[in-house]
């Protein structure tokens, strides 16, 4: 285990936020297109990712007060 789990969950956090992002600028190219497939994929793991992120961040936190 890392020496401060907390920080590392954070970094992750932060790392799958820029993930969502990246992730939420491609829908907009693929709903023009009218790949409503793609787009759709793309919302849910937008959303999947972001719940991830979220999840994170309340283990960081439920980590630092462990300590």
């Amino acid at each position: 285990m890392p020496a401060n789990p907390s920080v590392s969950l954070s970094v992750m956090a932060d790392h799958v936020d820029r993930y969502q992002q990246e992730v939420g600028d491609y829908v907009p190219g693929y709903q023009v297109t009218e790949h409503d497939d793609v787009a759709g994929a793309l919302v849910e793991a937008e959303r999947a990712l972001r719940t991830a992120a979220r999840l994170l961040r309340r283990a960081a936190k439920l980590a630092a007060s462990a300590h």
